[in-house]
C-alpha cells in the first residue's frame, strides 16, 4: 500500500492466510491468495520488474527456488532478512547458551516461524553460488545504516539482485 501511494507502484501480494488475504483487500492492495512455497506459478517470465520478500526469507522452507522463482517472474527482486550474524544473536548464544531473542528474532526457539536463518555472508555466498549478482546492499541496525563490519554489526539486511547475463 505504501508503495502505491507514494511511489504509484502496481503490484500484487501474495498471502496465504485468510485473515490477511481479508485485511489486505479492506487496504486496498491487490492480493492473490496462494502458498509462496508452491511457487509463483501463475506469473510468466519478466512479469514484474521488482519482486520483493520482505522479513520472509527466513520462515520458508524452499529458499533457493523461492528466490529462484522471484528471479524467473521479475527483472529484479529484493529481500529483507534479520542477520543471525549480528553480534547480540553470537552473544546470546556462545556466552548464554540459548537461541537469540531480539527485535529482528522476536520469538523464542520453539514457536519461531524462522525455519532458515542466515548471516549477510551465508546470502552472499548464496547469491555468488548462483548466478546472482548483487545490486544493492543495505545493512541496518536500530534504523541506522552499518557500513562497518555489517555482518557483526547489522541486525537487518536489505538486498536488490538480479540474474546474471549467461
Amino acid at each position: 500500500k505504501h508503495l502505491a501511494e507514494t511511489r504509484g507502484a502496481r503490484g500484487y501480494g501474495i498471502e496465504v492466510e485468510d485473515d490477511k488475504v481479508i485485511a489486505s483487500v479492506i487496504n486496498g492492495i491487490n492480493v492473490i491468495q496462494a502458498d509462496l512455497e508452491r511457487g509463483l506459478w501463475g506469473f510468466q517470465d519478466g512479469t514484474f520488474d521488482y519482486v520483493l520478500l520482505s522479513l520472509t526469507l527466513q520462515a520458508v522452507r524452499h529458499t533457493e527456488a523461492i528466490v529462484l522463482e522471484m528471479l524467473r517472474v521479475g527483472r529484479e527482486a529484493i529481500v529483507t532478512f534479520p542477520n543471525f550474524g549480528h553480534w547480540q544473536a553470537r552473544w546470546q548464544v556462545t556466552l548464554g547458551g540459548r537461541m537469540p531473542v531480539s527485535a529482528t528474532l522476536p520469538y523464542q526457539w520453539y514457536d519461531t516461524p524462522n525455519v532458515h536463518l542466515c548471516t549477510i555472508r551465508d546470502f552472499e555466498r548464496f547469491c555468488a553460488d548462483h548466478g546472482i549478482r548483487i545490486l544493492e546492499r543495505l545493512v541496518l541496525n536500530e534504523g541506522r545504516r552499518v557500513s562497518f563490519l555489517p555482518n557483526l554489526l547489522g541486525s537487518l539486511a536489505v538486498y536488490r539482485f538480479e540474474k546474471r547475463a549467461s
